[in-house]
């Protein structure tokens, strides 16, 4: 058993797509997917039902406006290895999700536009895969359209984000009249991604290299690899998995240029499942005893059946259909009757899944984010946090007889991560919170699509929220009964201080010093009484 774990283990790489809106993340996550054979048509907008429904984007809000807004989970083989690919939300407003999802991972795609390079949101999100020390490969996309000098994309990584460029491949070409890429440790050319295997060359000034280009081009091509290959640094595999160095792929995933060498660097340099840290233990991903974490809850991923599902990420042993589970924060035991892989919202029944794979469980509500699942051992993973709202918002119901109904799905939109909710201690009208405007308008969608609730949403007349704590409860009573009016709870009874802004949130910092009000809660279960 324990040379089975330790091969299946050994074989999965988990890792994320991260990027800024508009660097061509979904049509890289579909060309990976066309290579894995999940799917066998990629890239259409518009697409038959059936063929539709294989896209990662699969909520309508998604398809209307052309974007990611939730993280899709999609299990596929390629070569020897089993890749667990999460494709995160590219848009600032759904940040949280996105974070959320890179407690999950063991790697990172980072895609960035050849022509624009490092934009603010993949610069936000780099910093926090650096916290994290995930592993980062760079794709540099869009090749076969007008592009900066690739020289100044790697210049502007390291200047940006102080992260060391190793080239692996140089486009041949660029525009108009990119034809592929050259490896330049393997003196080997690929053309399009239907090559399996890449072309041995004599150098750069073969035919099969510098002679795919214009004559006029080809002095400037061998002058660039020549140099690349002199002034860059070589790839060291320690400081990749360090998050030191990033290799660096050049290539364009809407013509299939360069996403096959791309797959092919994570099978071979991505780390395989790492150790996850839970309290004072770490635990590794050949432990013999299972365990998970709970990273993500979709709901009504089926609208036919009101499907809840618990997107967990296996940490150690082996996880088998119709096993029992214990959870950590309630110390009750579940069974795990029907986990299923995903390929977007398709699924299929998973008997056995090992450390670094990413399973959906079917539940009523019973797991939330942060959640631990044990084979019997009493840990809690660490480090999946929530961030305190930008905006706040008070939920208008036009048809006041559904205020149960109402009241039950933002409960289980909150318990999915799609919004936060609070409960002022005052006894008012529950308050939502969001990071962006854009998870209004999702929440706004899904409550009429999959309940049957039209709403609109009121300004509330507080816009800054912040957990309260401090080292003695006393003093968090003390601040709670002076402040009745301006306290809530969010969804696990935690109290919160609301403020009309951010002077105001100052100002009451200064008044209590006792009293921390932080605006990440890191989330930790608590032990069942």
């Amino acid at each position: 058993m324990t040379d089975h774990l330790a091969k299946a283990v050994a074989r999965r790489r988990t890792f994320a797509i991260i990027s800024h809106p508009d660097a061509g993340k979904t049509t890289l996550t579909e060309k990976l997917l066309l290579f894995g054979g999940a799917i066998q048509l990629a890239g259409e907008v518009k697409a038959k039902k059936d063929r539709m429904q294989t896209r990662s984007d699969w909520m309508k809000i998604e398809r209307d406006r052309g974007i990611s807004v939730v993280t899709s989970v999609m299990t596929f083989e390629y070569g020897d290895h089993v890749f667990n690919l999460l494709d995160t939300p590219g848009h600032e407003d759904f940040a949280d999700d996105t974070y959320r999802t890179l407690t999950a991972v063991d790697a990172a795609i980072m895609v960035i536009d050849a022509a624009k390079g490092i934009e603010p949101r993949t610069l936000k999100l780099f910093e926090v895969c650096r916290l994290r020390d995930i592993p980062i490969v760079t794709f540099v996309n869009k090749m076969d359209r007008e592009s900066r000098d690739p020289f100044e994309i790697l210049d502007e990584v390291e200047e940006k984000l102080a992260l060391d460029t190793a080239p692996m491949t140089w486009p041949i070409g660029r525009g108009r009249t990119f034809a592929g890429t050259y490896h330049l440790a393997d003196n080997a050319v690929r053309r399009q991604d239907s090559e399996e295997e890449v072309t041995k060359v004599n150098g750069p000034e073969a035919d099969s290299a510098a002679g795919l280009l214009p004559e006029n081009d080809r002095d400037t091509f061998i002058e660039e690899t020549a140099l690349a290959i002199e002034a860059c640094r070589p790839f060291d595999l320690e400081a990749f998995r360090e998050g030191h160095l990033t290799p660096v792929y050049f290539g364009s995933a809407l013509r299939n240029y360069g996403v096959r060498d791309l797959i092919n660097a994570l099978g071979k340099y991505a780390p395989q499942p790492r150790a996850q840290k839970a309290g004072d233990r770490l635990v590794k991903a050949t432990d013999p005893k299972m365990s998970a974490f709970v990273f993500k809850i979709q709901a009504n991923m089926d609208p036919n059946h009101r499907d809840r599902i618990a997107f967990v990420r296996v940490c150690s042993g082996r996880l088998q259909r119709g096993m029992k589970a214990r959870l950590s924060r309630t110390g009750k035991t579940l069974g795990l009757s029907a986990p299923q892989f995903f390929f977007a919202h398709q699924r299929q029944l998973a008997d056995d899944a090992y450390a670094g794979d990413v399973v959906g469980i079917p539940n009523h509500g019973t797991l939330r984010i942060g959640d631990t699942l044990t084979e019997g051992e009493d840990i809690v993973f660490e480090g999946v946090p929530n961030f305190a709202p930008e905006i706040l918002r008070r939920v208008r119901l036009e048809d006041a007889m559904k205020a149960k109904k109402l009241k039950e799905a933002l409960q289980q939109m909150a318990e999915e991560g799609v919004v936060q909710l609070f409960s002022p201690e005052d006894g008012s009208p529950a308050i939502v919170g969001v990071i962006g405007a854009l998870q209004l308008d999702v929440l706004k969608e899904r409550l009429r699509a999959e309940y049957g609730l039209p709403v609109s949403f009121e300004t509330a007349r507080f816009s800054v929220c912040r957990w309260i704590s401090a080292e003695n409860d006393v003093e968090v009573e003390k601040f709670i009964n002076a402040k009745r009016g301006d306290i809530a709870r969010d969804l696990d009874g935690d109290a919160v201080f609301l403020a009309s802004d951010g002077f105001s949130l100052n100002y009451e910092a200064e008044r209590w010093p006792a009293i921390q009000f932080a605006h990440v809660k890191e989330y930790h279960p608590q032990k069942a009484a």
